[in-house]
């Protein structure tokens, strides 16, 4: 086996073992930078992941959308866990995940809304279950680490307006994102570019954080690289062969 398919066979012989059963087909960004920096190649089903944005209503809303997109290339009903219902559902439309598909849970505290969470990963064939809490302690996010990984379905705790540090606790989930908006490429013309985020993996198990500059979803919830940096190992090798 070529080194890539032995690291590849590796991570998901690990996975097998973290999760007390066979490795689950992760859901992939379709990029490859990303994709290729993930264990199994993609954000792992059947886990607990986290995501949040900044106190600036920018990033929070691109956190939002960032979260939309991931559930619009999910299959099955998602089931939107929070204390009252704020959520803009037009955008979420733009990033694919259709109003029809999104049931919202109004369970009017943090506790209701883990409660809630915890309920709905019962239930297999779900395309995704979120819930938006302040604080998320150990315990709790073992719960629904175990709940996820017993029904297949991926749960995704979203920190809406939290403070940089309000996620500096222990916790269970596979992944921790942040998601900050970015400037936009500059156009000749009065008009604005698709937007961009810089997204940063703050925590992965069994990989390293990293994070990356991509521009936002588009209406099926595929992210993109900015096209000079697809272009820039192209052009290093152009001027490489020049010299």
């Amino acid at each position: 086996m070529r080194q890539p398919a032995v690291i590849a066979d590796l991570r998901r012989r690990i996975a097998a073992i973290e999760t007390n059963g066979p490795a689950r087909e992760a859901t992939p960004f379709g990029v490859g930078a990303i994709d290729g920096h993930l264990p199994g190649g993609g954000l792992a089903s059947g886990a607990l992941h986290e995501i949040a944005g900044s106190a600036e209503l920018c990033d929070e809303a691109a956190a939002t959308v960032f979260l939309a997109g991931i559930l619009a290339r999910t299959a099955g009903p998602v089931f939107w866990c929070l204390r009252w219902r704020d959520l803009f559902a037009p955008s979420l439309d733009l990033a694919g995940l259709h109003p029809d598909r999104v049931v919202h849970v109004e369970a009017g505290s943090d506790t209701n809304v883990l409660l809630a969470m915890e309920e709905c990963l019962r239930h297999p064939g779900l395309g995704g279950v979120v819930g938006e809490v302040a604080k998320l302690s150990t315990t709790a996010s073992k719960r629904l680490q175990l709940a996820a990984e017993a029904s297949g379905v991926t749960a995704f705790v979203f920190r809406r307006a939290s403070r940089v540090d309000a996620i500096a606790e222990g916790t269970a989930a596979v992944t921790r994102w942040r998601v900050l908006a970015a400037p936009s490429e500059p156009l000749s013309i009065p008009s604005l570019a698709r937007p961009r985020w810089e997204v940063r993996l703050e925590r992965v198990r069994g990989g390293e954080p990293k994070s990356w500059i991509v521009e936002a979803c588009d209406a099926q919830g595929r992210l993109a690289l900015p096209a000079r940096l697809v272009d820039r190992p192209a052009a290093a090798e152009e001027r490489r062969l020049a010299s």
